[in-house]
């Protein structure tokens, strides 16, 4: 895989944004952009955050609400993408890599 561009990196943040309706607007916009679809530092992010965000919400559900403290690592992951690294996030990185989403 290629250096992320600054761009690359932008989008993979906000693709990370928790806590807003903006969450799961963001991550799909980069998989469907024209400029975005096909970067594949964008699209590991942005597919790994929809995952993890459904992760979470479930994990909420059955917790009733302690789940919810998820939301609050994705900002440390958005400051982890805008810094060009590749998330790693237990059990759902490798779930999403095992179902060749990414």
């Amino acid at each position: 895989m290629s250096e992320p561009t600054s761009n690359d990196r932008t989008w993979a943040a906000l693709s990370w944004l928790p806590v807003t309706p903006l969450w799961p607007l963001m991550a799909v916009l980069a998989l469907v952009m024209e400029g975005t679809k096909d970067r594949p530092f964008v699209r590991y992010h942005a597919i790994l955050s929809l995952a993890t965000g459904v992760a979470a919400i479930i994990l909420t559900l059955i917790t009733l609400g302690l789940g919810a403290l998820v939301f609050f690592v994705f900002f440390y992951w958005a400051y982890k993408a805008y810094g060009g690294e590749m998330v790693e996030v237990p059990v759902v990185s490798n779930f999403v890599r095992g179902q060749g989403w990414v």
